[in-house]
C-alpha cells in the first residue's frame, strides 16, 4: 500500500508516500487528505498534499526536476505501524544521498504529531548546509494568511504578494546566511522576509477551523508562505496558498542524524491565547520526554 486513511477523535487523514493513486498526483507526499468532522473539505488541494517534503538543497547543485525536487522523485517507502500511526522512509536520495524517516502519530482528540529523522550519507552539500523544506499546500481559504509572534510578541500576519517575494521568515535569533550560487534557482527559500518570528508556530484559519502549526525548536526552523503555490482552484475562483517551512542545518557532519518534532493541530476557531496554550502544553510534554 502506498497510502492508507487513519481516523482519530476528531480527524481523518490520508497519509501516504510520493506515489500517484486515483486523483493524487505523483510526487507529493505527507498528508494526502485531512478533515475534520465538522467539515467536508480537504484542507489541503486534493491532487497534492500537505507536509510534503519538496526539496532538498545546498545552494550550489542545480539540475532538472528531479533534482531541484528531489524527495519528490526519489524512491519514498509508506508503512502503516497501527492504527494511528505511520512512517515514511525514504532511503538515500541519488543526488545528496539523504536518508529520511518521517513518523505521523494522530492523537486525540484534533492533533498529528509529527517526528522526523535525517542522515546525510556522503559530503555532497556544496554550501555546507543541509536545507530542507517542506510544503502545505492549502484547499483555496478564504484568508490565504499565516500568524505567528514577531519579534516584540504582537501578532503578525503574512500574506506575501507574490510568490518568492519576501516569503521566509527566520526566527529572532537565526544568524545564518545561505550561499547560492549565480545560476541558482530562486526559491520561496532564497527570499526572506523583514519579518522574525519569535515563538516557534504559526497558524492559519480554513472555514471554521485553525490550522496551527508547532515545532520543539527554534534553531534551524523557517517558515515560508506563497499566495498562489498550490495554483488556482476554479470553483472559488481563488489561488492556493502554500504555509510552508524549512529546516536548515548549518556545518553538518555526514552519518549523524539531525531532526525535529512537531505537533500539528487542527481544530475548531479558537482565540489566540488558546493557541499559546496548546503550545505550552505540548512543550510540557516535551520536556517530560514525551
Amino acid at each position: 500500500m502506498n497510502s492508507e486513511v487513519f481516523q482519530v477523535g476528531e480527524l481523518t487523514a490520508v497519509i501516504g508516500d510520493n506515489s500517484a493513486d486515483d486523483d493524487h498526483r505523483a510526487g507529493y507526499n505527507g498528508i494526502w487528505s485531512l478533515t475534520h468532522q465538522s467539515s467536508q473539505r480537504n484542507l489541503f488541494v486534493p491532487a497534492y498534499a500537505g507536509w510534503n517534503l519538496e526539496h532538498i538543497f545546498d545552494g550550489y547543485t542545480n539540475g532538472s526536476a528531479e533534482v531541484f525536487y528531489e524527495p519528490r522523485h526519489a524512491p519514498m517507502a509508506f508503512h502503516r505501524l497501527s492504527d494511528n500511526q505511520a512512517e515514511l522512509y525514504q532511503p538515500p536520495t541519488p543526488t545528496f544521498h539523504l536518508e529520511s524517516w518521517t513518523r505521523f502519530k494522530l492523537v486525540a482528540p484534533y492533533y498529528i504529531d509529527v517526528d522526523f529523522r535525517c542522515l546525510a550519507h556522503q559530503p555532497l552539500f556544496k554550501g555546507n548546509y543541509i536545507g530542507l523544506f517542506w510544503a502545505s499546500y492549502i484547499n483555496a481559504p478564504l484568508d490565504k494568511s499565516i500568524y505567528f509572534q514577531s519579534e516584540n510578541g504582537y501578532w503578525a500576519q503574512l500574506c506575501t504578494q507574490q510568490h518568492n517575494n519576501e516569503s521566509t521568515v527566520c526566527h529572532l535569533d537565526d544568524q545564518t546566511q545561505l550561499t547560492f550560487s549565480q545560476d541558482y534557482h530562486n526559491a520561496l527559500f532564497r527570499n526572506l522576509s523583514p519579518f522574525r518570528y519569535q515563538l516557534p508556530l504559526f497558524y492559519g484559519l480554513f472555514e471554521d477551523l485553525a490550522w496551527v502549526v508547532m515545532f520543539d525548536r527554534t534553531e534551524g526552523i523557517r517558515l515560508t508562505h506563497s499566495p498562489s503555490g498550490g495554483g488556482s482552484n476554479q470553483q472559488y475562483q481563488t489561488t492556493n496558498p502554500a504555509w510552508d517551512f524549512q529546516l536548515i542545518v548549518p556545518n553538518y557532519q555526514v552519518q549523524t542524524e539531525y531532526g525535529f518534532k512537531a505537533r500539528l493541530v487542527y481544530r475548531p476557531t479558537c482565540s489566540r491565547r488558546a493557541i499559546l496554550d496548546e503550545y505550552y502544553q505540548w512543550r510540557k510534554l516535551i520536556d517530560l520526554g514525551y
